[in-house]
């Protein structure tokens, strides 16, 4: 089945109930205090999902995010996902392509050389441009017409980087992505403004 025929499956099958990332005491402290950076504006590039744990991320020119359930087509959607069994957020994840960009130059020089990552292989459905997601944690933000709450940090694996077979862990450490949950659904395409809400 292709990525397009998962754009017209919108019903969302049970799977294990996802926990917000607030529920915990450091985590509600968190959500009551402001702070991070603001008036930034920042743009969708990408589109990416995969049906199933492990296979090839398809991009996608747009999709339809539901509210509590994720991206439609993708395997966190459907409970299929490597970690979809673990109680978290996952409903979306985001990557900024700023990381890529210095994952490229080999900035910090971590690895003994540069590390090309194309945006179908960091395993992230969104890549965006201009957007502070270490700042992002317990805040609403849009991603055009859908609204976002930032849950955790994503953190690098060795199952990433056994799968890439690429020594992603260590550049990747405190900037490897944002997951969110979805609080209003709709349909994102490449080129959307983001914007923080609260």
């Amino acid at each position: 089945m292709s990525a397009e025929d998962h754009m017209t499956d919108t019903a969302s099958p049970a799977r294990p109930q996802m926990v917000e990332a607030f529920a915990h005491p450091i985590g509600q402290v968190a959500r009551a205090t402001p702070g991070g950076t603001t008036g930034w504006t920042g743009v969708l590039l990408h589109i990416h999902i995969a049906p199933e744990a492990s296979e090839a991320m398809a991009e996608l020119r747009e999709a339809e995010c539901v509210a509590g359930s994720g991206i439609v087509g993708d395997r966190y959607f459907k409970g299929t996902g490597t970690y979809s069994a673990k109680p978290d957020s996952r409903e979306v994840s985001l990557i900024e392509q700023e990381v890529l960009d210095a994952l490229a130059r080999n900035d910090p020089p971590l690895q003994s050389g540069p590390i090309v990552l194309a945006p179908q292989e960091h395993r992230r459905n969104l890549t965006v441009r201009g957007v502070p997601l270490n700042h992002l944690v317990g805040r609403r933000f849009h991603v055009g017409d859908v609204i976002l709450r930032g849950a955790r940090l994503n953190f690098p694996c060795k199952y990433l980087a056994d799968l890439l077979g690429k020594p992603v862990m260590l550049p990747l450490y405190n900037r490897s992505g944002l997951n969110c949950s979805i609080e209003r659904g709709g349909v994102i395409r490449p080129g959307d403004v983001i914007e923080l809400i609260d």
